[in-house]
């Protein structure tokens, strides 16, 4: 499938993404296919293609049809086999990775993805995918680059962990009047933060917010009892102020070993608290 994708016109190479590329993958895991194109693949051939090899009816969304982030792609049922095409815009990609070489990156806002989408998963999974078809060998130097993580980047996404402590500190006020959305809401953005803080301080890309937690919690120098003690956090945030209260007050705790343990200040020198 990966090689003739590649044949369609626009289509740079094919990358074997996800769980199946790093060799994690379950018996029941969906088969994960980037199709890096530049200018813009050709859909009626990819429609034809999806037409004749998926078992059921299969929409190709093209460029920004499933929003800004994850350009579009297309669901396959294949036998008993699930398979996923991503468009990946390649020159994007690029540019993304010039961003984190600078230390800058994005987090934006996409259908799919409860934390928001991390631009550096964009170099993430380059790094760590696997290179089915790249007839020019566009695809294999590019992931020869990307093959050490950008001191820079890491830098940045660790030291972005101060917002886990902003966002902590505003869910106050809302979990004393009730506001079970705003206090659940806060509290898994502070933790996906500093999972993302704790992955780039130990170099590893984080794709997205799966399996994620439970990586963190086994990397060297995470504090001893995150894991359980961010799973309790999301799992019973409570349903009365005095509940919410507590859990707001045990995720700042846990926020503050985090950082403690990554050896960053205190956020007090960030943005003002907001009502």
């Amino acid at each position: 499938m990966a090689a003739r994708l590649a044949t369609v016109d626009g289509v740079v190479g094919v990358l074997l993404g996800g769980s199946r590329a790093r060799g994690e993958e379950r018996p029941d895991s969906d088969w994960d296919l980037g199709v890096y194109y530049r200018g813009a693949p050709h859909l009626p051939t990819l429609r034809s293609m999806a037409r004749g090899l998926s078992d059921s009816p299969t929409e190709v969304a093209g460029p920004g049809g499933w929003g800004p982030w994850v350009d579009g792609g297309a669901w396959l049922t294949v036998g008993d086999h699930h398979v996923d095409w991503i468009l990946r815009d390649v020159d994007r990609v690029r540019r993304v990775w010039t961003q984190c070489r600078e230390g800058e990156f994005e987090v934006g806002i996409q259908p799919g993805h409860p934390l928001g989408f991390w631009s550096p998963s964009y170099a993430g999974e380059l790094a760590l995918g696997r290179v089915l078809a790249d007839p020019t060998r566009e695809l294999t130097h590019f992931q020869r680059e990307v093959a050490g993580y950008p001191e820079p980047l890491r830098r940045s996404l660790v030291a972005s962990a101060w917002e886990a402590e902003f966002i902590v500190a505003n869910a106050a006020k809302p979990a004393l009047c009730g506001d079970v959305l705003a206090v659940t809401l806060a509290v898994s953005r502070a933790i996906g933060i500093l999972v993302q803080a704790l992955y780039a301080w130990h170099r590893r890309w984080c794709l997205n917010e799966k399996g994620s937690l439970a990586v963190a919690e086994t990397l060297p120098g995470t504090p001893p009892g995150f894991g359980p003690r961010a799973r309790t956090l999301l799992g019973a945030p409570g349903t009365t102020p005095d509940a919410m209260s507590a859990t707001v007050e045990a995720a700042a705790a846990l926020v503050a070993d985090i950082r403690a343990a990554l050896a960053l200040p205190t956020a007090s020198s960030g943005p003002p608290h907001s009502d």
